[in-house]
């Protein structure tokens, strides 16, 4: 079964996704203009244990993505009122709530628009609805280990040339200033950070950061990488902190 090719006129509500929840199921934003996707989406996402709540525009959605009610957001690039790049830009500026895109195939601007603004994944429609649940069980995942991370002393200091990785505070100092992360780029830098001067494919990188394995014409990892890249900056040499490798993935490089 795939889902997000054109609806039939259904019309999902929130107490739909709400009625016959479980008590302590966790609770997920779904904004998307599709009523009959999020109809869906609510019934078959009920069955994994998450508690639905759709709505169907920009402005709604962040709304409710910021009120601290929820777990994850999934949220389409394609909404009235407000794109969906601007509502995770807006996002962004308040909260880290998880959140995964929706994208119809051949909008890859938007896509790694998206991913460069702080996207947790995308999954682009049509898709098969255990790969969107997949996502979701992936995302969740990296969000609670990078909670539990944050009051788990002692931390573990890592220093390589003038950035410093501490992972109980799940923190990064470049020389004297903070460097502020996104849980998947603090992941992919302490990876990094791991296996120092490793070329690390980007079939490993994808697995171990986003949980999933890397699929044709899936350029999530290298839009992370250069987010890296850029909020890092030069070396002190001026010379490159992470090294593509060509068809093969990248490596960090060590100073000297």
């Amino acid at each position: 079964m795939t889902l997000g090719q054109g609806g039939s006129g259904l019309h999902a509500r929130e107490s739909n996704g709400e009625r016959g929840a479980q008590p302590h199921a966790q609770r997920i934003l779904v904004i998307d203009d599709d009523v009959e996707l999020c109809q869906l989406l609510t019934n078959y996402l009920a069955h994994d244990g998450f508690q639905i709540v759709a709505v169907h525009d920009g402005l709604e959605g962040l709304e409710r993505a910021l009120s601290g009610e929820f777990a994850l957001a999934i949220l389409d690039l394609m909404l009235p009122g407000l794109a969906g790049t601007e509502v995770l830009s807006r996002i962004r500026l308040r909260s880290t709530l998880p959140v995964i895109m929706l994208s119809a195939r051949g909008e890859d601007i938007d896509r790694i628009r998206g991913l460069e603004i702080g996207a947790d994944d995308y999954v682009p429609k049509p898709f098969n609805p255990r790969e969107l649940s997949a996502r979701i069980h992936s995302v969740l995942r990296r969000a609670s280990a990078a909670r539990s991370s944050v009051s788990a002393p002692p931390p573990e200091r890592i220093l390589i040339g003038d950035v410093e990785l501490i992972a109980g505070s799940r923190s990064v100092r470049r020389g004297d200033r903070p460097v502020e992360l996104t849980s998947v780029e603090f992941d992919l830098l302490e990876t990094f950070f791991k296996s120092p001067g490793r070329v690390i494919p980007r079939e490993e990188l994808t697995r171990v950061v986003l949980g999933r394995e890397l699929g044709p014409m899936d350029r999530s990892i290298d839009v992370h990488v250069s987010n890296l890249r850029k909020k890092l900056g030069p070396a002190p040499d001026a010379g490159e902190r992470i090294k593509a490798v060509r068809s093969v993935g990248y490596l960090y490089v060590m100073p000297g």
